[in-house]
């Protein structure tokens, strides 16, 4: 697995499986598979997929696992800072933009981009190992969501996008 952000570790083995080949467009983002919006609170704003071969979960239990994952990880990353001399209780909630962030992590088979507004919207855009940073991306889709939708007057903040 490997992290940006800061520093990088690295614990996938050589010899493990090589991803396939990247698809035509790997640095332009052309390769989104799921894309995820969390508010705050945990609820799944907006889930759309467009290349998911294997569906084992349930979309409910997907979401909370995901949720689950990104919460870990950054009381993890905050938690391993090298720079930052207060260290929190390692699961404690971080405030949005509080503590060491991270922006992506990949295996062989998948790349998870991560972007975390100031008021904590979470978007989260899964892709094809190969491709390049998507923190562009994810500030376009932020703002997209902003023009569209949390200035939308007929939109219910904290309500699934439709």
């Amino acid at each position: 697995m490997q992290f940006f952000g800061g520093s990088s570790l690295t614990s996938v083995a050589p010899e493990a499986s090589p991803a396939p080949a990247a698809p035509p467009g790997t640095g332009t983002g052309a390769n989104a598979q799921v894309l995820y919006v969390f508010n705050r609170n945990g609820v799944c704003l907006l889930y759309r997929e467009w290349h998911r071969p294997l569906r084992t979960l349930d979309p409910t239990q997907d979401h909370k696992l995901m949720f689950g994952l990104l919460f870990s990880l950054r009381s993890f990353t905050a938690k391993i800072d090298p720079i930052t001399a207060e260290k929190g209780n390692l699961g404690v909630p971080l405030l949005p933009g509080q503590g060491c962030s991270f922006y992506s992590f990949k295996t062989n088979t998948y790349k998870l981009n991560f972007m975390e507004s100031p008021s904590g919207i979470k978007l989260i855009l899964i892709t094809h190992p190969r491709t390049g940073d998507q923190r562009d991306s994810l500030k376009h889709i932020y703002n997209l969501y902003v023009e569209y939708v949390v200035k939308n007057p007929l939109y219910t903040s904290g309500t699934p996008i439709k």
